[in-house]
């Protein structure tokens, strides 16, 4: 999974979900006596007798880990058959994220661009949303920006280098284009804001409030988030023909996760023209 590039989190409620297992059938059962019969009153049990009962959720996800984890086991031969396989999975569907309509983020971009050339100027709004739709980073990722991660050197072609700390993280980093005229908005923003070395020397929940303020201004019932950003650039990068691996190395996904990711994509796109 660490391969793969699976979050610490997804790790973590892979092993939990084991646990569990564990405590159903006992730590001294042979892995190899597990039966199908045996997984699938382990998942009744979740729903009915379980203390902590399991939401719809909670519960296709535990049945997820089961058949990742015995159909591995089967795979690489260490169980003659996979008992996971027969065990029903009803996935629950989750909606499809929020995205920007293009009329909704001209909107959006009219507001920025009217506080960058206020009396009372402020550039942050505009590099800030046009930062996040350019890029589809992450808001962790938006938070970590040095100014030594933006390339400059080429006047026409601004390059954003996205760095992680973490050496198990380093399969993420990534090297993203901005446009020509984003340069010129980062200079006002750091005359206005005294920005030497952390492009954004604030807290993350400040920036929220920057993005509410501006769907405020935009008359944006849904409001706007560094995730609808991220989902909108997707989206758009795709309607215009990026390459599906371009487009997942942008996003700076494994391709495990890929794999869902890019049908919520294509659907929001809609049908292909």
């Amino acid at each position: 999974m660490h391969h793969e590039g699976f979050t610490e989190n997804t790790i973590k409620a892979f092993q939990s979900d084991l646990n569990i297992l564990i405590d159903f059938v006992g730590a001294w059962t042979a892995i190899g006596d597990i039966s199908t019969r045996d997984l699938t009153r382990f998942t009744e049990w979740l729903v009915e007798d379980r203390d902590a009962p399991c939401s719809p959720k909670s519960l296709a996800r535990r049945i997820t880990t089961l058949k990742v984890f015995f159909g591995w086991l089967a795979d690489d031969e260490i169980l003659p058959r996979d008992p996971a396989a027969p065990v029903v999975h009803k996935p629950v569907r989750t909606p499809l994220p929020d995205i920007l309509t293009d009329d909704q983020l001209d909107r959006v971009l009219q507001v920025t661009e009217a506080l960058r050339h206020a009396e009372d100027s402020d550039a942050r709004p505009h590099l800030l949303v046009t930062l996040l739709l350019h890029t589809g980073i992450k808001k962790g990722e938006c938070m970590s920006i040095t100014m030594n991660h933006i390339d400059l050197d080429n006047p026409a072609q601004p390059i954003l280098w996205i760095r992680y700390a973490n050496p198990q993280r380093r399969h993420k980093e990534r090297k993203l284009r901005l446009p020509a005229w984003w340069a010129t908005v980062l200079a006002e923003y750091r005359a206005q804001y005294k920005i030497e070395e952390t492009l954004f020397p604030c807290t993350a929940r400040n920036l929220e409030y920057v993005l509410s303020n501006v769907a405020e201004e935009a008359m944006l019932d849904q409001g706007i988030s560094f995730e609808m950003l991220r989902w909108t650039c997707a989206v758009r990068d795709y309607k215009a023909g990026m390459k599906p691996k371009k487009l997942r190395q942008k996003l700076g996904l494994s391709k495990v996760t890929w794999r869902q990711t890019s049908q919520k994509i294509a659907k929001l796109a809609g049908p292909a023209l």
